[in-house]
Protein backbone atom coordinates (compact mmCIF):
# COMPACT_ATOMS: atom_id res chain seq x y z
CA UNK A 1 0.00 0.00 0.00
CA UNK A 2 1.34 3.37 -0.79
CA UNK A 3 0.80 4.51 2.55
CA UNK A 4 3.71 2.22 3.96
CA UNK A 5 5.95 4.65 2.72
CA UNK A 6 5.23 6.84 6.08
CA UNK A 7 6.12 3.58 7.70
CA UNK A 8 9.59 3.15 5.60
CA UNK A 9 10.62 6.55 6.69
CA UNK A 10 10.05 6.03 10.45
CA UNK A 11 12.31 3.18 10.22
CA UNK A 12 15.02 4.88 8.38
CA UNK A 13 14.93 7.25 11.30
CA UNK A 14 16.20 4.95 13.45
CA UNK A 15 19.38 4.86 11.50
CA UNK A 16 19.62 8.39 11.73
CA UNK A 17 17.91 8.88 7.98
CA UNK A 18 15.58 11.64 6.91
CA UNK A 19 13.73 12.44 3.86
CA UNK A 20 16.11 14.39 1.17
CA UNK A 21 12.92 16.56 0.34
CA UNK A 22 9.93 17.62 2.75
CA UNK A 23 7.24 15.32 2.70
CA UNK A 24 4.96 18.49 2.59
CA UNK A 25 4.74 18.96 -0.74
CA UNK A 26 4.07 22.67 -0.93
CA UNK A 27 7.49 23.53 0.65
CA UNK A 28 9.12 22.41 -2.85
CA UNK A 29 8.31 25.15 -4.90
CA UNK A 30 10.21 27.84 -2.39
CA UNK A 31 13.55 25.46 -2.49
CA UNK A 32 12.95 25.09 -6.10
CA UNK A 33 13.50 28.87 -6.35
CA UNK A 34 16.80 28.63 -4.40
CA UNK A 35 17.91 26.02 -6.68
CA UNK A 36 16.94 27.38 -9.89
CA UNK A 37 18.49 29.75 -12.08
CA UNK A 38 15.96 33.10 -12.04
CA UNK A 39 14.76 32.58 -15.11
CA UNK A 40 14.11 28.80 -15.13
CA UNK A 41 12.22 29.56 -11.80
CA UNK A 42 10.03 32.34 -13.51
CA UNK A 43 9.07 30.10 -15.94
CA UNK A 44 7.83 27.37 -14.41
CA UNK A 45 6.50 28.67 -11.87
CA UNK A 46 4.86 31.78 -13.35
CA UNK A 47 1.66 32.59 -14.04
CA UNK A 48 -0.63 35.22 -16.70
CA UNK A 49 -0.71 38.53 -15.97
CA UNK A 50 -1.44 38.84 -11.69
CA UNK A 51 -1.68 35.40 -11.26
CA UNK A 52 -4.50 36.18 -9.88
CA UNK A 53 -6.34 32.93 -11.51
CA UNK A 54 -3.33 30.84 -10.18
CA UNK A 55 -4.45 32.06 -6.65
CA UNK A 56 -8.10 31.34 -7.22
CA UNK A 57 -6.84 27.51 -8.18
CA UNK A 58 -5.54 27.19 -4.90
CA UNK A 59 -8.46 29.10 -2.61
CA UNK A 60 -11.03 26.88 -4.62
CA UNK A 61 -9.14 23.97 -2.72
CA UNK A 62 -9.39 25.79 0.56
CA UNK A 63 -13.24 26.42 0.36
CA UNK A 64 -13.48 22.62 0.11
CA UNK A 65 -13.00 20.99 3.49
CA UNK A 66 -13.39 17.13 3.75
CA UNK A 67 -15.75 15.60 5.86
CA UNK A 68 -14.40 12.39 7.61
CA UNK A 69 -16.97 10.14 8.56
CA UNK A 70 -16.46 7.21 11.32
CA UNK A 71 -16.92 3.46 12.28
CA UNK A 72 -17.27 3.09 8.36
CA UNK A 73 -14.77 -0.94 8.34
CA UNK A 74 -12.19 0.82 6.56
CA UNK A 75 -9.46 -1.29 6.39
CA UNK A 76 -7.67 -0.25 3.14
CA UNK A 77 -8.08 2.15 0.25
CA UNK A 78 -8.15 0.95 -3.40
CA UNK A 79 -6.75 3.39 -5.48
CA UNK A 80 -7.04 1.76 -8.38
CA UNK A 81 -9.27 2.91 -11.18
CA UNK A 82 -10.18 2.54 -15.25
CA UNK A 83 -9.24 6.24 -17.37
CA UNK A 84 -9.69 6.36 -21.25
CA UNK A 85 -9.64 2.63 -21.44
CA UNK A 86 -6.56 2.20 -19.21
CA UNK A 87 -5.69 0.46 -15.86
CA UNK A 88 -4.12 2.67 -13.09
CA UNK A 89 -3.31 2.17 -9.94
CA UNK A 90 -4.37 5.54 -8.61
CA UNK A 91 -6.38 8.20 -10.14
CA UNK A 92 -2.99 10.23 -11.04
CA UNK A 93 -1.28 11.08 -14.52
CA UNK A 94 1.82 13.16 -14.78
CA UNK A 95 0.88 16.36 -16.26
CA UNK A 96 2.41 17.56 -19.69
CA UNK A 97 5.16 19.87 -18.91
CA UNK A 98 7.45 20.98 -21.21
CA UNK A 99 11.15 21.58 -21.61
CA UNK A 100 11.67 20.28 -18.62
CA UNK A 101 15.31 20.24 -19.28
CA UNK A 102 15.52 23.66 -17.79
CA UNK A 103 14.60 21.92 -14.61
CA UNK A 104 17.13 19.00 -14.25
CA UNK A 105 19.21 17.99 -17.93
CA UNK A 106 17.69 14.54 -17.71
CA UNK A 107 14.59 16.85 -18.21
CA UNK A 108 11.83 14.18 -19.57
CA UNK A 109 13.75 10.94 -19.05
CA UNK A 110 14.38 11.19 -15.32
CA UNK A 111 10.49 12.10 -15.14
CA UNK A 112 9.00 8.97 -17.62
CA UNK A 113 11.68 6.63 -15.33
CA UNK A 114 10.19 7.88 -12.25
CA UNK A 115 6.40 7.51 -13.26
CA UNK A 116 7.24 4.17 -14.64
CA UNK A 117 8.63 2.56 -11.77
CA UNK A 118 5.32 3.76 -10.02
CA UNK A 119 3.18 2.38 -13.02
CA UNK A 120 1.44 5.90 -13.41
CA UNK A 121 1.44 7.52 -16.84
CA UNK A 122 3.11 10.25 -17.87
CA UNK A 123 1.85 12.79 -20.59
CA UNK A 124 4.39 13.79 -22.74
CA UNK A 125 4.34 17.39 -24.42
CA UNK A 126 5.43 18.33 -27.22
CA UNK A 127 7.21 21.02 -26.07
CA UNK A 128 9.34 18.47 -24.40
CA UNK A 129 13.05 18.73 -24.72
CA UNK A 130 13.68 15.13 -25.24
CA UNK A 131 11.85 13.78 -28.70
CA UNK A 132 8.88 11.38 -27.94
CA UNK A 133 10.96 8.37 -29.62
CA UNK A 134 13.82 9.17 -26.93
CA UNK A 135 11.31 9.22 -23.99
CA UNK A 136 9.26 6.01 -24.71
CA UNK A 137 12.29 4.03 -24.34
CA UNK A 138 12.56 4.65 -20.45
CA UNK A 139 8.86 5.19 -20.14
CA UNK A 140 6.12 3.30 -19.09
CA UNK A 141 2.46 3.55 -19.74
CA UNK A 142 2.65 7.16 -22.08
CA UNK A 143 0.39 9.08 -23.58
CA UNK A 144 1.11 12.13 -26.10
CA UNK A 145 -0.24 15.68 -25.63
CA UNK A 146 -0.49 17.74 -28.69
CA UNK A 147 0.41 21.39 -29.53
CA UNK A 148 -1.75 21.36 -32.59
CA UNK A 149 0.38 23.26 -35.28
CA UNK A 150 -0.76 25.17 -37.93
CA UNK A 151 0.61 22.93 -40.59
CA UNK A 152 -1.85 19.80 -40.96
CA UNK A 153 0.97 17.63 -42.26
CA UNK A 154 3.17 18.28 -39.25
CA UNK A 155 0.16 17.55 -37.05
CA UNK A 156 -0.42 14.23 -38.75
CA UNK A 157 3.56 13.39 -38.38
CA UNK A 158 3.76 14.07 -34.76
CA UNK A 159 0.41 11.58 -34.20
CA UNK A 160 2.04 9.06 -36.35
CA UNK A 161 5.18 8.81 -34.41
CA UNK A 162 3.32 8.92 -31.34
CA UNK A 163 1.39 6.19 -31.75
CA UNK A 164 4.59 3.71 -33.23
CA UNK A 165 6.27 5.05 -30.19
CA UNK A 166 4.19 3.25 -28.30
CA UNK A 167 1.47 6.27 -26.97
CA UNK A 168 -1.56 4.88 -25.95
CA UNK A 169 -3.98 7.90 -25.39
CA UNK A 170 -3.93 11.99 -26.92
CA UNK A 171 -4.20 14.88 -25.02
CA UNK A 172 -5.21 17.69 -27.07
CA UNK A 173 -4.42 20.96 -25.23
CA UNK A 174 -7.01 24.15 -26.59
CA UNK A 175 -5.81 26.70 -24.61
CA UNK A 176 -2.60 27.79 -25.78
CA UNK A 177 -2.85 28.55 -29.05
CA UNK A 178 -0.86 31.44 -29.00
CA UNK A 179 1.29 32.49 -25.20
CA UNK A 180 -0.32 34.62 -22.65
CA UNK A 181 0.91 37.58 -21.26
CA UNK A 182 3.29 35.83 -18.40
CA UNK A 183 5.24 39.06 -16.74
CA UNK A 184 8.10 37.07 -15.02
CA UNK A 185 9.02 35.75 -18.49
CA UNK A 186 8.78 39.01 -20.00
CA UNK A 187 11.02 40.32 -17.52
CA UNK A 188 13.35 38.07 -18.15
CA UNK A 189 13.39 38.53 -21.67
CA UNK A 190 13.17 34.29 -21.44
CA UNK A 191 11.25 32.23 -24.06
CA UNK A 192 13.28 28.50 -23.98
CA UNK A 193 12.36 28.09 -27.59
CA UNK A 194 13.96 30.58 -29.04
CA UNK A 195 17.20 28.88 -27.43
CA UNK A 196 16.34 25.44 -29.24
CA UNK A 197 14.63 24.23 -25.59
CA UNK A 198 11.32 22.86 -25.89
CA UNK A 199 11.41 21.99 -29.80
CA UNK A 200 13.21 18.78 -29.85
CA UNK A 201 10.33 16.74 -31.20
CA UNK A 202 9.71 19.59 -34.03
CA UNK A 203 13.86 19.01 -34.73
CA UNK A 204 13.45 15.10 -34.83
CA UNK A 205 10.17 15.69 -37.19
CA UNK A 206 11.08 14.50 -41.24
CA UNK A 207 8.51 16.74 -42.11
CA UNK A 208 9.10 20.10 -40.17
CA UNK A 209 12.92 19.72 -40.81
CA UNK A 210 12.04 19.12 -44.98
CA UNK A 211 10.05 22.88 -44.67
CA UNK A 212 12.37 24.56 -41.92
CA UNK A 213 15.46 25.49 -44.39
CA UNK A 214 18.35 27.74 -42.61
CA UNK A 215 16.10 28.83 -39.65
CA UNK A 216 14.32 25.97 -37.62
CA UNK A 217 13.89 28.05 -34.62
CA UNK A 218 11.83 30.75 -36.96
CA UNK A 219 10.06 27.80 -38.79
CA UNK A 220 8.57 26.72 -35.32
CA UNK A 221 7.32 30.44 -34.50
CA UNK A 222 5.97 30.56 -37.82
CA UNK A 223 4.14 26.48 -36.87
CA UNK A 224 3.43 26.37 -33.14
CA UNK A 225 0.09 26.81 -32.32
CA UNK A 226 -3.09 27.07 -34.60
CA UNK A 227 -5.82 30.14 -34.06
CA UNK A 228 -8.03 29.34 -36.77
CA UNK A 229 -9.05 25.71 -35.00
CA UNK A 230 -12.67 25.39 -34.43
CA UNK A 231 -14.85 22.31 -33.65
CA UNK A 232 -15.29 21.12 -36.52
CA UNK A 233 -11.65 20.14 -37.34
CA UNK A 234 -11.53 17.99 -34.57
CA UNK A 235 -12.90 15.57 -37.23
CA UNK A 236 -9.27 15.52 -38.80
CA UNK A 237 -8.12 14.81 -35.54
CA UNK A 238 -10.33 11.99 -35.38
CA UNK A 239 -9.53 10.61 -38.60
CA UNK A 240 -5.58 10.45 -37.57
CA UNK A 241 -5.99 9.15 -34.35
CA UNK A 242 -6.80 5.63 -33.58
CA UNK A 243 -6.80 5.72 -29.80
CA UNK A 244 -8.64 7.90 -26.85
CA UNK A 245 -8.49 11.23 -27.39
CA UNK A 246 -9.52 14.34 -24.32
CA UNK A 247 -9.53 17.72 -24.85
CA UNK A 248 -7.46 19.73 -22.08
CA UNK A 249 -8.91 23.18 -21.26
CA UNK A 250 -12.10 22.61 -21.13
CA UNK A 251 -13.83 25.43 -18.43
CA UNK A 252 -17.51 25.88 -19.45
CA UNK A 253 -20.30 23.25 -19.88
CA UNK A 254 -21.26 24.55 -23.45
CA UNK A 255 -17.43 23.04 -24.35
CA UNK A 256 -18.05 20.10 -22.68
CA UNK A 257 -21.06 19.26 -24.24
CA UNK A 258 -19.92 19.88 -27.73
CA UNK A 259 -17.03 17.62 -26.88
CA UNK A 260 -19.68 15.00 -25.99
CA UNK A 261 -21.35 15.54 -29.64
CA UNK A 262 -17.79 15.30 -31.22
CA UNK A 263 -17.34 12.26 -30.48
CA UNK A 264 -14.15 12.55 -27.97
CA UNK A 265 -13.23 10.37 -24.84
CA UNK A 266 -12.27 12.78 -22.47
CA UNK A 267 -12.28 16.52 -21.28
CA UNK A 268 -10.09 17.89 -18.73
CA UNK A 269 -10.92 20.68 -16.47
CA UNK A 270 -8.16 22.98 -16.47
CA UNK A 271 -7.31 26.73 -17.09
CA UNK A 272 -3.35 25.30 -17.58
CA UNK A 273 -2.48 26.28 -14.06
CA UNK A 274 -3.02 29.85 -14.23
CA UNK A 275 -0.87 30.08 -16.68
CA UNK A 276 -2.83 31.62 -19.51
CA UNK A 277 -5.89 33.61 -18.51
CA UNK A 278 -5.80 35.95 -15.75
CA UNK A 279 -8.51 36.52 -13.58
CA UNK A 280 -10.04 33.34 -15.14
CA UNK A 281 -12.38 30.83 -13.18
CA UNK A 282 -10.84 28.37 -10.70
CA UNK A 283 -10.73 24.84 -12.08
CA UNK A 284 -12.20 23.34 -8.90
CA UNK A 285 -15.16 25.85 -9.06
CA UNK A 286 -15.65 24.83 -13.01
CA UNK A 287 -15.87 20.97 -12.52
CA UNK A 288 -18.54 20.27 -10.38
CA UNK A 289 -20.96 22.02 -12.57
CA UNK A 290 -19.21 20.71 -15.74
CA UNK A 291 -18.83 16.76 -14.63
CA UNK A 292 -23.11 17.20 -13.94
CA UNK A 293 -23.37 18.52 -17.18
CA UNK A 294 -22.02 15.60 -19.27
CA UNK A 295 -22.99 12.93 -16.28
CA UNK A 296 -20.99 9.80 -18.07
CA UNK A 297 -21.08 10.97 -21.51
CA UNK A 298 -17.26 11.12 -21.16
CA UNK A 299 -14.52 10.36 -19.07
CA UNK A 300 -13.53 13.68 -17.04
CA UNK A 301 -10.48 14.29 -15.75
CA UNK A 302 -9.03 17.26 -13.83
CA UNK A 303 -5.78 19.46 -12.74
CA UNK A 304 -4.93 23.11 -12.11
CA UNK A 305 -3.95 23.92 -8.47
CA UNK A 306 -2.89 20.08 -7.60
CA UNK A 307 -0.52 19.92 -4.60
CA UNK A 308 -1.46 17.36 -1.99
CA UNK A 309 -3.34 14.19 -1.46
CA UNK A 310 -6.14 15.92 0.11
CA UNK A 311 -6.71 18.05 -3.21
CA UNK A 312 -6.48 14.54 -5.23
CA UNK A 313 -9.40 13.33 -3.19
CA UNK A 314 -11.29 16.92 -3.27
CA UNK A 315 -11.10 16.76 -7.17
CA UNK A 316 -12.23 13.23 -7.18
CA UNK A 317 -15.04 14.11 -5.15
CA UNK A 318 -16.32 17.12 -7.12
CA UNK A 319 -16.65 14.27 -10.36
CA UNK A 320 -13.03 13.83 -12.22
CA UNK A 321 -12.22 10.19 -12.68
CA UNK A 322 -8.31 10.92 -12.37
CA UNK A 323 -6.09 14.16 -11.46
CA UNK A 324 -3.56 15.36 -13.41
CA UNK A 325 -0.56 16.33 -11.29
CA UNK A 326 1.81 19.49 -12.72
CA UNK A 327 4.32 21.45 -10.85
CA UNK A 328 5.09 19.64 -7.84
CA UNK A 329 6.87 17.08 -9.57
CA UNK A 330 8.66 19.64 -11.83
CA UNK A 331 10.23 21.08 -8.28
CA UNK A 332 10.85 17.82 -7.42
CA UNK A 333 12.80 17.17 -10.48
CA UNK A 334 14.68 20.41 -10.28
CA UNK A 335 15.41 19.40 -6.47
CA UNK A 336 16.91 15.56 -6.85
CA UNK A 337 15.72 14.71 -10.49
CA UNK A 338 14.38 11.37 -10.72
CA UNK A 339 14.43 10.48 -7.38
CA UNK A 340 13.07 13.91 -6.68
CA UNK A 341 10.10 13.37 -9.06
CA UNK A 342 9.39 9.86 -7.30
CA UNK A 343 9.35 11.13 -3.79
CA UNK A 344 6.65 14.00 -5.08
CA UNK A 345 4.58 10.87 -6.13
CA UNK A 346 5.12 8.57 -3.06
CA UNK A 347 4.40 11.25 -0.96
CA UNK A 348 0.90 12.25 -2.69
CA UNK A 349 0.02 8.74 -2.79
CA UNK A 350 0.72 7.84 0.50
CA UNK A 351 -1.34 11.10 1.64
CA UNK A 352 -4.11 9.99 -0.48
CA UNK A 353 -4.21 6.72 0.81
CA UNK A 354 -3.93 7.75 4.25
CA UNK A 355 -6.95 10.51 3.93
CA UNK A 356 -9.02 8.72 2.17
CA UNK A 357 -8.95 5.94 5.19
CA UNK A 358 -8.82 8.48 7.33
CA UNK A 359 -12.04 10.36 6.16
CA UNK A 360 -13.99 7.20 6.09
CA UNK A 361 -13.84 5.97 2.57
CA UNK A 362 -12.51 2.76 1.20
CA UNK A 363 -11.19 3.81 -1.81
CA UNK A 364 -11.60 6.19 -4.43
CA UNK A 365 -14.77 4.59 -5.83
CA UNK A 366 -16.85 5.84 -2.61
CA UNK A 367 -15.51 9.45 -3.25
CA UNK A 368 -18.56 11.21 -3.54
CA UNK A 369 -19.67 15.57 -3.28
CA UNK A 370 -21.12 14.30 0.23
CA UNK A 371 -17.59 13.49 0.99
CA UNK A 372 -16.83 17.63 1.30
CA UNK A 373 -18.30 20.97 2.76
CA UNK A 374 -18.08 24.29 1.21
CA UNK A 375 -17.28 27.28 2.95
CA UNK A 376 -18.70 30.33 1.96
Amino acid sequence: MYADFQFEIYLNGLNDVVPSLPTDLTRLEALARERLPQEAYDYIAGSAGTGDTAVANREAFRRRRIVPRMLRGVTDGDLTTRVLGAELPAPLLLAPVGVLRIAHPEGELAVARAARSLGLPMILSTAASYGMEDVAEVAGPRWYQLYWPGDRDLAVSFLERAAAAGYTALVVTLDTFTLAWRPGDLDNAYLPFLRGIGIQNYLADPVFTAKAGADPIAHWAGVFGNPGLTWDDLEFLREHWDGPIALKGIQQTDDARRAVDAGMDGIVVSNHGGRQVDGAVASLDALPIIAHAVGDQIEVLFDSGVRTGADVLKALALGAKAVLLGRPYVYGLALDGEEGVRHVLRCLLAELELTLRLSGHDGVAAVSAESLHEER
